[in-house]
């Protein structure tokens, strides 16, 4: 119960940390490399899967990856660039925040639902992977609209 506790903390302490990063991100610059680097880091957390704990059966993998693609549908409608002047900016939603505590709050329930059926170990690689999918799926987005932008500020 208490590792359970504690996950839920630091997860919680990560998303509100991501809203801050995210709006502290939208004064400065988009690049391609801003907007790859986080699925990249975060893919190392990958390696937990090396431990028999965290490994999960395939049909727990594509759940969760669907779910997490699912959830980025959110992000993925709240994040719009603009132009200004050469450069090119991510505009703060006013509704980032909010989606990303609904998302954090949707989480944690299923979390507490998952936790009851299978163990820390499964879920916390279940729950990687959500998350992998969630801003992996996002990110990917991200780059193509990006990518478009540029290329139409070009010609």
């Amino acid at each position: 119960m208490l590792w359970l506790i504690l996950s839920t903390v630091g997860f919680a302490f990560m998303a509100i940390l991501a809203i801050i990063v995210r709006l502290k991100a939208a004064k400065k610059p988009a690049s391609v490399k801003k907007i790859i680097i986080p699925p990249i880091a975060m893919s190392t957390g990958a390696l937990m899967f090396v431990f028999p704990v965290f490994r999960i059966e395939w049909m727990q993998v594509w759940e969760a990856l669907v779910v997490g693609i699912i959830c980025s549908i959110f992000l993925i409608k709240t994040s719009k660039f603009e132009v200004k002047g050469s450069d090119i900016f991510l505009v703060p939603s006013k509704a980032f925040p909010i989606i990303l505590l609904s998302l954090l709050a949707f989480r944690l329930v299923v979390k507490l639902i998952i936790g009851s059926y299978i163990s820390l170990g499964e879920t916390s690689g279940m729950f990687f992977i959500l998350a992998f999918g969630m801003i992996g799926t996002w990110r990917i987005c991200m780059l193509y609209q990006y990518l478009q932008l540029r290329k139409t500020m070009a010609s």
